[in-house]
């Protein structure tokens, strides 16, 4: 940022005023256009240019959206009125000339430079947007009226608005396509939905399924769907508990890497996979971790464990946190873990305060990797920073929790249920713990969250066979060129 370096979000920010302004002075914000971006701007302008929204349809055969040029153009605004001159600028004028075509994904780096100061108040600035090659995006000139007095405000936060989005995860199914296909068990997927997802997940690049179940109602599921079977394996089982066995006998014989539910029971399920001979064990409880894409946060929240363990005790958390951390360092974040209880305060009477104050210590003394966890630790001050300040609590985790651990099953799957039918969220889930990827999707699961599943077991995976996260093409380069 420059001569700027000094102003972030998270605290004041000072102007420059005409009369400190000078001629070459410079300032940059980066900026990764997002599908909801161009939703929220259509919202805002009413522009429904079908050219610059996405479409509804699952698979458009239509060319991506480009991003509104007056979208770029409001890039450049923020630059000005925030950083540089800052607060208190105004506009005069400002022209564009728009040179490329954005779309979803691109990452911009928009640059203000101060090319002339004029009679006060005004000042002219060269306006310019680059991609991440530095190819010329749009360019111009802006007339400001700089301010006069020196400005310190705080850093504003605005109300957060929720959109409902129909395609979720984008960025950890993209990721995940770029691997191999999973070889996958799809157990007992005996109706449409079951069924649908696998497609979905081998259509996107993610799996090659091998179908275990009974072939007649497999086929009828199929020709519901107008799907063709024909290039997938399909092995006969009517019997579940039986048809959950060979899923795991095929993944420990090494001809699958992942197991998916499919119309069967979860417990017939589990039962194959932690069997103490001919299971997945792999030294480690095994334990559920919902994958939640809020909109009201900026990074993926993960939720544990709100499908397997009823009521765990002190060192089954233990392996309930280092499995929910492991499955965030595979996703490519720095996980912050939230040990959630009633109360912030260590209660003996409550025993959740006691097990999070004791997994805190735990992770501090290494038993516990590759995460930073505090508890106990209240659903608000877990999540929001002001409710963490307002009760003095100071932190790495306080404010910034992106790993919420509950008490038990029965917290942990309200936590996880009302953020998706509440907060409209979107969730999809993992068990890990064992030696292969589980996908323990739900009958009421559609068939993107089975597709995020799949995504996560690819990414899941890539992590345990390496030993860190996979970064994908882009990220390999930026990586090279650090």
């Amino acid at each position: 940022m420059s001569d700027h370096d000094r102003k972030t979000r998270d605290t004041k920010t000072a102007n420059t005023t005409w009369a400190q302004l000078k001629v070459g002075a410079s300032a940059s914000i980066e900026r990764t256009c997002a599908q909801r971006d161009l939703l929220l701007f259509a919202h805002m302008s009413g522009n429904l240019n079908p050219l610059v929204l996405p479409s509804e349809e699952e698979n458009p055969s239509s060319s991506e959206p480009v991003a509104p040029s007056m979208w770029i153009g409001s890039l450049i605004s923020a630059v000005l009125g925030n950083i540089l001159p800052g607060p208190g600028t105004l506009y005069r004028s400002q022209n564009f000339e728009f040179v490329k075509r954005v779309h979803v994904g691109d990452r911009l780096r928009v640059t203000v430079t101060c090319r002339e100061k004029r009679e006060e108040p005004v000042a002219l600035f060269e306006t310019v947007v680059v991609d991440d090659k530095g190819a010329t995006i749009c360019k111009g000139q802006a007339l400001v009226e700089a301010p006069l007095i020196p400005v310190e405000v705080e850093a504003r936060h605005l109300p957060t608005l929720i959109l409902e989005e129909k395609e979720q995860f984008p960025h950890l199914v993209a990721l995940a396509a770029q691997l191999p296909r999973l070889k996958t068990v799809v157990v007992c997927p005996e109706n449409r939905a079951s069924l649908n997802g696998p497609l979905l997940a081998f259509a996107k690049g993610l799996i090659e399924p091998i179908f275990i179940g009974d072939p007649d109602r497999i086929a009828a599921a199929a020709r519901e769907l107008g799907a063709d079977l024909s290039a997938f394996r399909i092995v006969e089982e009517r019997n579940h508990r039986a048809a959950a066995d060979k899923a795991v006998a095929l993944v420990r014989a090494g001809e699958a890497g992942a197991v998916m539910k499919g119309d069967l029971h979860s417990d017939d399920l589990l039962a194959a996979v932690v069997k103490k001979d001919g299971g997945l064990r792999a030294g480690r409880r095994i334990s559920h971790v919902f994958v939640i894409d809020t909109p009201t946060l900026d990074d993926l929240l993960f939720v544990s464990d709100a499908a397997i363990n009823i009521a765990p005790d002190l060192m089954t958390k233990v392996d309930i946190v280092q499995n929910a951390i492991d499955i965030a360092l595979a996703c490519g974040m720095e996980p912050r873990v939230g040990v959630l209880s009633a109360v912030e305060v260590i209660n003996p009477a409550i025993v959740s305060t006691l097990d999070a104050a004791i997994l805190s210590k735990m992770a501090e003394r290494g038993q516990i990797r590759g995460g930073v966890v505090d508890g106990p630790l209240a659903m608000d001050n877990a999540i929001d920073i002001d409710a963490a300040r307002t009760k003095g609590i100071a932190s790495l985790v306080a404010g910034h929790a992106n790993v919420l651990i509950a008490p038990n099953l029965e917290s942990g799957n309200m936590l996880a249920k009302e953020l998706t039918f509440v907060a409209h969220a979107e969730a999809a889930g993992l068990v890990v713990g064992a030696s292969a990827p589980v996908m323990l999707t739900s009958r009421a699961d559609n068939d993107k969250a089975r597709l995020v599943s799949c995504a996560l077991a690819q990414l899941y995976k890539y992590w345990r066979d390496n030993g860190k996260a996979f970064v994908g093409a882009k990220g390999a380069a930026k990586i090279a060129a650090e």
